[in-house]
């Protein structure tokens, strides 16, 4: 109270809080960013110097916003063939755009800043907690440095495993930076290639197809599970025991991640068996690993050892599930993420028990966790179909699985393509939807809705609940 027996008004501009009301909210400073980053991508792609042809022309600027979106979404979409179109510095650009766009924007930004040695403000620690979706802003220039340091360890140790692999092939230096590309790209779930056919010459390999999957799984499982399965491992190693008790997340993002990848390596052993251009003809062995390696790769990353467009209609469907569903948050996955799915099915598995509350592994799922489940499920949906309509309507000559896989592909950041997106095939409008489908993709609904509408007030109003009939 003042002095004069007034109400005080806390002005809470002063502070800097998130939830003032200046008009660059977050959930805008992150889609600008990624704006902003895709904008500078596609000039240095369009530049004569990142084409092997050496010319400039406003055809190459669709396909360097095309590829500048594909890499900095980490989706590995091309209109283009990435190896044989650019050339070397065109090739540096593109992993240096994957690398930003796997990390994220808040993050990277946060990390230039942080070796600048600029202090962190309540504002920064907030945007780092909405792009990472955590639930506090504790340690957060912590979390970024562990971060950094796990994107390069694991990079790193891709690299020299997939050494023995591209060297004696092509040459210790062609073959270290053919490992470098690769083990970047793939930690990122990215799926570019410098490659004409992506990883399809590798098909038999037991090392790529054991390598390249692994930095998929990873990169797509989430930091937060990787920091802790090291404190899992670290306590089991040491000689002071200490219970730690796994986290919800972590058993839902690794046991879902699991049967995924286990259900999805069956279905296209068993779907594409006898497709004499997918798996018959060849060894069991191989027949394994070209399953494995699709169940893997469908989720999120890109590469493929098979050529996709000759995949029967059941196999591209089963991929398109897969797709949908995407990797786990916090990581560099796309979709509507794992998590959502085991919600959604919890909740179902909770009305034919006739329960009013969702479990998981003993513990409760607060209401708010279902209806933003719901949310991303239905906005995910609605992108996906107006996207498929407007594509379907200035490229009728496709059939429509191949246009719902395209798109599909592109939401959920994969870059898997039956051949419909390379050039002269999707019109340019096609192209510009599936650019824009990538974008919001790597965003996510929510988080661009947020933008469009702007932070949520708070409300007071409460209505009188009434029943209705659904199902």
């Amino acid at each position: 109270m003042s002095s004069s027996g007034e109400a005080a008004v806390l002005n809470l501009d002063e502070f800097n809080l998130p939830f003032t009301s200046d008009p660059m909210t977050v959930s805008r400073t992150i889609c600008l960013g990624f704006l902003a980053v895709i904008s500078i991508g596609t000039l240095l792609l369009a530049m004569p110097f990142s084409l092997t042809n050496g010319e400039w022309s406003w055809e190459n600027l669709i396909v360097a916003l095309f590829t500048a979106t594909s890499a900095v979404c980490v989706t590995g979409h091309i209109v283009v063939d990435t190896a044989t179109y650019f050339s070397t510095w065109g090739h540096i650009f593109i992993i240096m755009l994957i690398q930003v766009g796997g990390l994220g924007y808040m993050t990277a930004t946060t990390f230039l800043l942080i070796l600048l040695g600029r202090r962190m403000g309540l504002r920064d620690k907030v945007a780092i907690q909405q792009a990472l979706d955590r639930t506090g802003i504790e340690g957060v220039a912590q979390l970024i440095r562990s971060i950094i340091a796990t994107t390069l360890i694991f990079e790193i140790t891709g690299l020299f495993l997939l050494l023995p692999v591209f060297v004696p092939q092509y040459g210790l230096d062609q073959g270290l930076w053919l490992a470098l590309f690769h083990s970047v790209s793939a930690w990122n779930n990215a799926g570019f290639s410098v490659f004409s056919d992506s990883l399809v010459g590798y098909q038999s390999s037991l090392l790529v197809n054991l390598v390249i999957p692994g930095l998929i799984i990873f990169g797509g499982i989430g930091y937060d599970v990787i920091f802790e399965m090291y404190l899992w491992l670290r306590e089991r190693l040491s000689r002071e025991k200490r219970h730690i008790v796994l986290s919800l997340n972590f058993k839902v993002a690794v046991s879902t991640t699991l049967i995924l990848l286990i259900m999805g390596t069956i279905a296209f052993f068993l779907v594409e068996l006898r497709n004499p251009s997918i798996l018959a003809g060849k060894d069991l062995q191989t027949q394994i690993l070209a399953a494995w390696f699709q169940s893997v790769t469908s989720r999120t990353a890109g590469f493929n050892t098979i050529d996709i467009g000759k995949m029967t209609t059941a196999g591209l469907f089963i991929t398109i599930a897969l797709m949908f569903i995407g990797g786990n948050p916090g990581g560099t996955a796309g979709g509507i993420k794992t998590t959502t799915l085991r919600v959604l099915t919890s909740c179902t598995k909770t009305i034919l028990q006739g329960r009013e509350e969702v479990y998981l592994y003993e513990r409760q799922i607060p209401v708010s966790l279902v209806l933003k489940a719901v949310g991303v499920v239905v906005g995910s949906l609605a992108l996906v179909i107006v996207m498929t309509i407007l594509i379907a309507l200035s490229d009728p000559e496709f059939d429509f699985i191949q246009i719902l896989f395209e798109v599909v592909s592109a939401f959920a950041t994969v870059g898997l393509s039956t051949g419909a997106t390379l050039d002269a095939q999707f019109s340019t409008f096609a192209k510009l939807v599936l650019v824009a489908t990538m974008y919001i993709g790597r965003l996510g609904v929510l988080l661009l809705m947020s933008a469009a509408l702007g932070d949520p007030k708070p409300s007071f109003v409460r209505y009188p609940e009434e029943n209705l009939l659904v199902g």
